[in-house]
């Protein structure tokens, strides 16, 4: 078996290169030839992935967070080669959902070489101008995606930090908009609703930012998209809610409206969409679910 191994083409520290170099060698030392892609960009590294399909590579693994997850799957959804993970990232949704620890380079590799695979569905975005992308984990709009608007201005302070300020700022400044949702249900029906929202999110898989349980009933193989509402409410009843949706639990509550549905529209002035942790363009988007879409490594089923 040839292995392309991609690391993550923004990656500053030492830790994710080390983590791809020590999966490299348990992969030899199974007899799989690994070649290892580094880009300097995520353009170039999607350049050279493409060349190392082109020459025959049967599998992919990543050594990244969701970000280069969704770089891969861009290349891979449909094709039937498989994608393997080594989660070193600021967020390993993806990864934790296949039941991945993060930066196990052991278990990456196991899975690897032991053939164990399954396959999951992508959600695909489709802009205004006809163009489309895919993403695997969660696409937010409203409250979170305004956060990471401001964190993206931000030059100042970096890491997690920028990220904790935009979120106090953005809180101080709460707000809602007005959204347009149509929303295809399973059974094929149409609903239509329109009413000031704080957020709204599209899940293909449960979490977003390093394990938040917006959409906790999403299964990532059921062939369906989970959607979750977040309506109107002040800063103390939100602070009382948070704990509520770091476990999981916020979804009967009045203020959050879910739905499991094959297709939805989401419109809203000035709000940039993101998934899988980048920004995939301003509302209006439709969002549908592609069954089946791509074949990973994971762990067997315990």
């Amino acid at each position: 078996m040839d292995v392309a191994l991609l690391v993550n083409p923004t990656a500053r520290a030492s830790a994710r290169t080390h983590a791809a170099e020590d999966v490299a060698a348990l992969l030899r030392a199974h007899g799989i030839r690994t070649t290892l892609i580094a880009g300097g960009s995520a353009v170039e590294s999607t350049d050279l992935l493409r060349l190392a399909l082109q020459a025959g590579a049967d599998a992919v693994l990543v050594a990244g967070g969701d970000g280069t997850v969704n770089l891969a799957a861009q290349e891979l959804a449909g094709t039937g080669i498989p994608l393997g993970i080594v989660p070193t990232g600021t967020g390993n949704d993806v990864a934790t959902a296949l039941g991945l620890r993060e930066r196990d380079a052991r278990g990456a590799a196991e899975a690897v070489a032991a053939g164990s695979t399954r396959t999951i569905d992508l959600a695909r975005v489709r802009r205004v101008d006809g163009s489309t992308s895919l993403y695997a984990t969660v696409l937010a709009s409203g409250f979170d995606s305004r956060v990471n608007d401001r964190a993206n201005r931000m030059r100042w302070p970096r890491g997690h930090v920028r990220y904790d300020l935009a979120i106090l700022i953005e809180f101080l400044r709460l707000r809602c908009v007005a959204f347009e949702v149509e929303l295809e249900h399973d059974d094929g029906t149409i609903e239509r609703r329109g009413e000031e929202l704080l957020m709204a999110t599209v899940g293909n898989g449960p979490t977003y930012g390093g394990g938040i349980p917006i959409c906790p009933d999403a299964d990532l193989a059921d062939g369906l998209l989970d959607v979750t509402l977040v309506r109107p409410l002040g800063r103390t009843r939100l602070l009382r809610l948070l704990p509520r949706v770091y476990r999981g639990t916020h979804t009967d509550i009045d203020e959050v409206v879910t739905a499991r549905v094959r297709r939805v529209r989401l419109s809203a002035p000035a709000t940039t969409a993101y998934a899988d942790g980048d920004a995939v363009g301003m509302l209006p988007l439709e969002i549908d679910v592609v069954p089946g879409a791509l074949r990973v490594f994971a762990p067997a089923a315990r």
